[in-house]
């Protein structure tokens, strides 16, 4: 009989990812366990394969080789409807510099998502006010994106990202475009909203102090993920 105590479950697991570009390796068998409600931010220098991994995480890339799996199935071999689907209810995704929707208002663009998901337009404005409430920048709901100041763009950002109640967010270098103070204040509203809703988080950087905000880093270095440092 095996008495030998198993640790908890991945949400997500990936496992020997390799990903080239133009006969470029990007990543060269990376493996990056997520589990639920933890933030996990991943370092490197740049074109060490940190983007790529989020994007395999997250199902925008597939891998050349290798798997990913999140609750019993593997991301690489879902069609593109159901990926789609996914990233509707139970991702959230953020970039560097946000990639809101000029044309369309700060509720709006947070709205979108709940629309895409089938949800009343009334409905969707409402709690897509709410969640720009709990971001500070409810007063700003009728700007466009071109109104707004970095800080304020990336808050829209997040709350777009978490006004579906995702399981996970991947945050690409989400102060990487911001001033210390902006960028302060967009984690402080990241964090404290993910550990409220229990939401996990795979947070790029390659700022320091961006990764001190998360309970667990991973390194990586030309395209893999390095061993962890073990400490006394």
């Amino acid at each position: 009989m095996n008495t030998k105590a198993e640790g908890p479950v991945p949400l997500l697991a990936a496992r020997d990812l390799v990903k080239t570009y133009g006969g470029n390796p990007a990543l060269r068998g990376a493996s990056a366990d997520l589990y639920a409600g933890e933030i996990l931010a991943v370092t490197g220098p740049s074109g060490s394969g940190k983007s790529t991994l989020l994007h395999c995480l997250a199902g925008i890339v597939r891998p050349d080789r290798g798997s990913v799996g999140y609750r019993g199935e593997r991301l690489h071999q879902l069609s593109e409807e159901r990926l789609s689907e996914l990233r509707r209810t139970d991702f959230g995704v953020v970039f560097q510099f946000g990639q809101l929707i000029p044309e369309l208002t700060a509720v709006d663009n947070v709205a979108l998502p709940l629309l895409l998901a089938g949800t009343a337009r009334p409905a969707a404005r409402e709690r897509a006010g709410e969640w720009l409430e709990r971001f500070g920048v409810r007063g700003q709901q009728d700007q466009r994106p071109g109104e707004l100041s970095g800080g304020q763009e990336q808050r829209v950002a997040l709350a777009r990202a978490l006004v579906t109640g995702p399981k996970v967010v991947f945050a690409d270098e989400p102060t990487g475009a911001l001033d210390c103070l902006a960028g302060e204040q967009v984690m402080t509203a990241l964090v404290h909203t993910a550990r409220e809703c229990g939401t996990a988080v795979v947070l790029v950087t390659h700022d320091d102090r961006t990764a001190a905000y998360a309970d667990r880093e991973i390194r990586m270095s030309d395209g893999a993920v390095l061993p962890a440092e073990v400490t006394a």
